[in-house]
């Protein structure tokens, strides 16, 4: 057995045998590294973000993100302990900051470690929309999509050794032919549906911490108005993207509505 089919075959019992279920989906997800292993890099890479760019601090709308972004975890904190997972969020250090920039975009590292930028406060115009993007950007993180992304990331490198396997008795030419296709199938056909599949669980995921945090989940739909007015159709081809188009999420997050209210409504939250 030549060194390529045993690293084929260790990796592959790796990521057999490393799976994880989360409580928010019920479903088994690939955790080839460890969160104790992410969640310092990740700290850290935020760190040094925040030192190399514009905080804004002490402010109306800086307080406002701290004040929903707490809101929001505590909202993921009573759905944890309600469902059995009490010790879930063991080694989250939650941190919500505002960043001066026109980018209309948010993001969470591994942790709980989020950045909002100033340029997506009038797409999210009140408090109710700050708390549809802080539910989705949180739900990133309480689904483990970073770690996910990571196994991903192994498990496509893990594909790449497996076609140098199968060709490797082929003409320099026909190898490079196979791993071009291979690298083109595996992202299109791959990774690229696998980061949209995030997206879409982040958007029901952050759909019903919205709700028990108490904000009327409706709002989410209407932030992605707005961000589809704004793009006004300029986007790539869903196929081709990372994320949902603007109208897909809007559909999605339409017949989510009522389970979000549904599973607020456990915790004696309602909306007229």
């Amino acid at each position: 057995m030549n060194i390529k089919v045993k690293i084929l075959a260790v990796l592959l019992f790796a990521l057999v045998m490393s799976c994880a279920k989360n409580p928010f989906t019920g479903k088994s997800t690939m955790a080839f590294v460890p969160n104790s292993q992410i969640f310092p890099s990740a700290f850290q890479q935020y760190n040094q973000f925040l030192s190399e760019n514009k905080v804004i601090k002490g402010t109306s709308d800086a307080k406002r993100i701290e004040t929903i972004g707490m809101k929001i975890k505590t909202a993921a904190e009573r759905f944890l302990n309600a469902n059995g997972n009490a010790n879930y969020l063991d080694g989250y250090e939650w941190e919500y900051k505002l960043v001066d920039s026109k980018e209309l975009n948010a993001w969470c590292m591994p942790g709980g470690k989020i950045v909002f930028y100033t340029g997506i406060l009038p797409v999210c115009k009140d408090d109710a929309g700050i708390a549809a993007v802080m539910g989705h950007e949180v739900a990133h993180a309480l689904a483990n999509h970073g770690q996910q992304r990571m196994s991903a990331g192994l498990l496509q490198q893990l594909g790449a050794v497996g076609a140098q396997v199968a060709v490797g008795n082929q003409d320099a030419e026909t190898q490079a032919l196979v791993m071009q296709a291979y690298g083109v199938g595996s992202q299109v056909g791959g990774m690229l549906p696998f980061s949209r599949k995030h997206e879409s669980e982040a958007d029901m995921i952050g759909l019903t911490l919205m709700a028990i945090a108490g904000y009327d989940p409706i709002n989410a739909v209407k932030v992605w108005e707005r961000m589809s007015a704004i793009s006004n159709g300029q986007a790539p081809p869903e196929i081709l993207s990372t994320h949902p188009s603007n109208e897909t999420r809007i559909k999605e997050l339409t017949a989510l509505i009522p389970q979000a209210k549904a599973e607020a409504a456990k915790f004696g939250v309602t909306f007229k």
